[in-house]
């Protein structure tokens, strides 16, 4: 007869055995529960703060030029700048000759001559009355008839000196402002006409920016909104701000925007046609964002599938400004909500196959 002697193991190792495993079993439950719900496309959604940008290309241009005009015709002589020359205000660019313009300037200094003449002889002949009258050979009529003739001649001569000036002046092409010679439209030795376009000019200060945006970026837009203008020559950007919008829809689908630097400082860069990029920071809101694939489109509105324990429902949501592959939403949406992530636009429409009838 074969004895066995066989022992137990001890209640204490039981015990601790049965933890082990309750333990294990509890691990792998959440790590398959994990799988199941977040591994397969399900997201928790939370709330983050969005400050939207607006990007765009611009150009620094001129809000406004001043063509530089003649303003007698004649010939053009001493035009010596070229574009890009900067200018003070009142400098001589240019100026008009030719025996059109000797004309006007010999028939103003002979009336001025004239005129001084005639103020001479005015002067003399009330002297000679005044004369008279202390001798009694003279009226007082007479002397206030020739004191009148006096000031009549003194007038016509400052008339005639204002207008000899004013045929001198014709004679040169000043500049009206400070600013940079955009363009040269004549050259020396042409023959100018009255009001012919010599030089455009641009006025000191007088550059904006300017860029055009398109699309549902232009809701966001706003006069005062501020941004930074990055050059295209890599130099440091410039703080600028909104100054104005325009009012209607140009040919090519944008609306145009101006805007001018922060600072009254100019930097270097802020130059006529210096192109770069320009981005503008919208208003912070806080947002829900997903991705952009969890969004299904279905009779003219914006879908998600909730996951809940009952099911995946769907809820209607207004989508907001994309960025990536986000989306952020505006409305419609909590945070704390589990949503589908993937294959969304397939789980939505399950069972579409099975309602479809065929006709007879």
């Amino acid at each position: 007869m074969v004895s066995l002697n066989m022992r137990w193991p001890s209640t204490d190792y039981v015990v601790t055995s049965l933890l082990i495993c309750v333990c294990l079993y509890a691990t792998f439950t959440a790590r398959a529960w994990a799988a199941d719900t977040e591994g397969t496309g399900i997201m928790t959604v939370h709330t983050e703060t969005l400050a939207p940008t607006l990007r765009a290309y611009g150009q620094v241009e001129a809000i406004a030029v001043i063509p530089v005009r003649t303003i007698y015709p004649g010939t053009l002589r001493d035009l010596s700048v070229v574009p890009g020359d900067a200018v003070n205000a009142g400098e001589i660019l240019a100026r008009i000759a030719g025996p059109r313009m000797q004309s006007l300037l010999t028939r103003r200094e002979q009336a001025l001559r004239s005129e001084q003449a005639r103020e001479k002889s005015a002067s003399r002949a009330l002297a000679i009355l005044r004369s008279k009258f202390k001798m009694q050979l003279a009226t007082q009529q007479a002397i206030n008839v020739a004191e009148s003739d006096l000031a009549t001649a003194h007038a016509a001569v400052q008339t005639a000196s204002v207008q000899l000036q004013e045929a001198r002046n014709l004679q040169v092409v000043r500049a009206p402002a400070a600013g940079t010679v955009l363009a040269v439209h004549a050259s020396n030795g042409v023959q100018a006409t009255a009001d012919q376009a010599l030089i455009t000019l641009l006025p000191t200060g007088k550059l904006w920016l300017r860029a055009s945006y398109y699309g549902a970026d232009v809701a966001r837009l706003h006069v005062g909104m501020k941004g930074r203008f990055q050059p295209a020559d890599g130099s440091e950007a410039i703080p600028v701000k909104v100054t104005a919008i325009a009012s209607s829809v140009s040919p090519d689908g944008g609306y145009h925007v101006g805007l001018l630097p922060v600072s009254s400082d100019l930097p270097k860069s802020w130059v006529n046609g210096q192109w770069g990029k320009v981005t503008l920071e919208g208003a912070a809101q806080t947002m829900i964002p997903v991705p952009t694939a969890a969004l299904i489109l279905d009779r003219g509105r914006w879908w998600v599938l909730v996951h809940t324990p009952q099911g995946d429902k769907p809820q209607q949501v207004m989508p907001g400004p994309t960025q990536g592959w986000q989306t952020w939403i505006a409305s419609g949406l909590h945070a704390g909500e589990r949503i589908v992530v993937e294959d969304a636009f397939l789980k939505y429409h399950r069972g579409i196959a099975r309602a479809y009838q065929p006709p007879d």
